[in-house]
């Protein structure tokens, strides 16, 4: 079997992106919503306050009680700022 050859060998063609966004945008744009993610993460961890003390004796089922702990700080001192 032969080969022919029909014009110069230019090698394979360059990874188009998705929509054809070029490179530098689409890092950038990765960038911008990982550095959201990571921002709206941390307004909900320091809102909600998890709690994160282990206790001794575990508690019996339906004795476990959990309150937002950021809201509990927040409605005290609204409460110590008007008295």
């Amino acid at each position: 079997m032969t080969h022919v050859r029909r014009g110069p060998c230019t090698g394979p063609a360059p990874a188009a992106m998705p929509a054809g966004v070029p490179w530098p945008t689409y890092v950038r744009g990765l960038a911008a919503s990982m550095l959201a993610m990571f921002a709206g993460a941390e307004v909900v961890h320091r809102y909600y306050r998890p709690d994160l003390s282990i206790p001794e004796i575990p508690p019996k089922p339906g004795e476990l009680k959990t309150e937002l702990l950021g809201l509990k700080e927040r409605s005290s001192k609204v409460q110590t700022s008007q008295q």
